[in-house]
C-alpha cells in the first residue's frame, strides 16, 4: 500500500465548456468492452476541472489530476494544456 501513495489518477481530454469562471468542463473517452458482444465501444465520461488562470479554451487537449474537493462535484485540476485548437 506504501507505494501507491502519493499516486493521483491522471486524463487526457478535450475541453467542452469553459463558461465558468476558473472551471472547465473535460470530457474523457475511453474504451470499454460491450458486456455481452465483447466488441469495444467508445464511452464518454466529462469532469468538471480547476482552470486557475482560466487558460483553457474549448476544443484545447488537456491532462487533468485528481485533487481534494475543490467544489461540490469539481475534484479535478488542469495540469497541462497539450494542444491548442487552431482557428
Amino acid at each position: 500500500m506504501a507505494e501507491t501513495l502519493g499516486k493521483r489518477k491522471q486524463r487526457e481530454g478535450v475541453v467542452v465548456s469553459d463558461k465558468m469562471n476558473k472551471t472547465v468542463v473535460v470530457a474523457v473517452e475511453s474504451l470499454v468492452p460491450h458486456p455481452m458482444y465483447g466488441r469495444r465501444i467508445r464511452r464518454t465520461k466529462r469532469y468538471k476541472a480547476h482552470d486557475e488562470e482560466n487558460q483553457c479554451r474549448v476544443g484545447d487537449r488537456v491532462r487533468i489530476e485528481e485533487t481534494r474537493p475543490l467544489s461540490k462535484d469539481k475534484n479535478w485540476r488542469v495540469v497541462a494544456i497539450l494542444g491548442h485548437q487552431q482557428d
